[in-house]
């Protein structure tokens, strides 16, 4: 028997096929926004529903409208789907903040896997910058900061004149162009916020 799961983000979703002793077999992407259309919901899982799935599927979700439309359609398959707050988490793992319901899911999701560490920070690179805190395997809190890519589409979209960027690490010097010192502004100014942030 195989289990499905996925994360559904604000940028992309990841779905994994995982076998009876949950590891993952394969992995497969598209693009959150597709799956705002029917035609894209149904390509994208039909070649999954063959693969001889339990009837219960989980997620995690950012993106509550896309995550209902996907629960709609395994209904229509005779599956029941589950966001990760519809489970007893706090049976899994202690959180110590002030407001449950303001925690995403993907750093729940995050949290769990490393609970084992006990004490760890955790960092995930998506469309936020997500960094997030284990003390004594509890959560503890975290920070969330704009994620790179949406900073860069954000400069062009309210500027005139600004181009869109292709990040590159390449960077030797401050820039001679608009593209050079965009780059320079980004590669280091990010690199700043994530080490500030660790510190």
């Amino acid at each position: 028997m195989n289990y499905l799961v996925g994360d559904i983000g604000n940028t992309s979703t990841k779905v994994s096929i995982l076998n009876h002793n949950f590891k993952i077999k394969k992995s497969y992407n598209i693009d959150t926004n597709k799956l705002y259309k029917k035609k894209y919901i149904n390509r994208f899982f039909k070649k999954l529903l063959s693969k001889k799935l339990n009837k219960k599927v989980l997620f995690s979700s950012v993106a509550p409208k896309v995550f209902k439309i996907i629960k709609i359609f395994f209904k229509k398959k005779n599956f029941r789907t589950f966001e990760i707050k519809d489970l007893k988490i706090k049976k899994i793992l202690k959180i110590n903040i002030k407001n449950f319901t303001q925690l995403g899911s993907d750093r729940i999701a995050n949290a769990i896997g490393s609970k084992k560490i006990k004490n760890c920070l955790i960092i995930d690179f998506g469309t936020a910058t997500t960094f997030d805190i284990l003390k004594n395997g509890i959560y503890d809190g975290g920070v969330i900061a704009p994620g790179v890519g949406l900073s860069i589409k954000n400069l062009n979209k309210f500027t005139a004149l600004l181009p869109l960027l292709n990040l590159s690490n390449k960077q030797k010097s401050y820039g001679k162009n608009t593209k050079e010192a965009l780059n320079a502004g980004f590669l280091w100014g990010y690199e700043g916020l994530v080490n500030n942030i660790i510190n």
